[in-house]
C-alpha cells in the first residue's frame, strides 16, 4: 500500500482535524488507509506513539508557517504577521494545534528539536526588541500564552459577544507589541528570601 510512518501520521493528522484528536481510533485510521489495523503496527507502536508522531508533524508545520510569515519583516510587523499565521493555522488544523501543545517525552530528540525550532522563530522575531536573558524568555512565554489563550477560547466558541473577533485579535496583538516596547520596565524585583 506504500505506507510509511510519515504517511500514516499525516493521514491521522488530517483525520483528527476532521473528527477530533480524542476521537481518532486505529480502527478508523486503518479503514481510511485501506488496510487492516495490524498493518498499522508496522509504522506505529501505539496510539500514544501516533499522537507523538502527529505532534512532531504539527510542530514542524507550525514552525514553518511562523517562519514564512515573519521572513523579511521585523518588529511589530513581524509579530502581527506571525500572530495572524499562528491563528489561521490553529483554526484550520484544530487537532494538529492540540497536538502541537503536547510536551516532548524526555529524551525524544526529534520532538525536542521541532519544538525548539518553532520557539526559536518567535525568539528571532523578538530580537528586534533587544531583550536578553530572562526578559527574552518571559516575552516568549507571554507571546505564546497570549496567542494560545485567544485561539483556545475562539475554537471553543467562547467569544459569543457581538464585537468583531478579528478586531479583538488585532488589538490584542497590537497591545502586546506596545508592551514589548516597554518590556524591561515591566520587570518587578523578586523579594529577597
Amino acid at each position: 500500500m506504500g505506507l510509511t510512518r510519515e504517511r500514516v501520521a499525516e493521514e491521522a493528522a488530517v483525520m483528527a482535524d476532521e473528527i477530533g484528536l480524542g476521537n481518532l481510533t486505529l480502527v478508523a485510521l486503518a479503514g481510511r488507509l485501506g488496510v487492516r489495523q495490524p498493518s498499522l503496527y508496522k509504522h506505529i507502536d501505539s496510539m500514544a506513539g501516533l499522537h507523538r508522531d502527529i505532534a512532531v508533524h504539527a510542530k514542524r508545520d507550525l514552525g514553518e508557517v511562523l517562519a514564512r510569515a515573519s521572513v523579511g519583516r521585523s518588529g511589530a510587523d513581524a509579530i502581527a504577521s506571525m500572530s495572524d499565521a499562528y491563528r489561521y493555522w490553529a483554526l484550520k488544523h484544530p487537532a494538529r494545534y492540540e497536538a502541537s501543545n503536547l510536551m516532548p517525552a524526555p529524551g525524544d530528540v526529534e520532538d525536542e528539536a521541532v519544538s525548539l525550532a518553532a520557539i526559536q522563530v518567535i525568539a528571532d522575531v523578538l530580537t528586534a526588541y533587544h531583550l536578553e536573558g530572562d526578559d527574552a524568555v518571559d516575552a516568549i512565554r507571554a507571546f505564546r500564552s497570549t496567542l494560545h489563550g485567544f485561539v483556545s477560547y475562539e475554537t471553543a466558541g467562547a467569544f459569543a459577544w457581538s464585537a468583531d473577533i478579528n478586531r479583538s485579535f488585532e488589538r490584542l496583538v497590537h497591545g502586546f507589541t506596545v508592551a514589548l516596547a516597554h518590556w524591561v520596565d515591566t520587570a518587578t524585583p523578586h523579594p529577597a528570601g
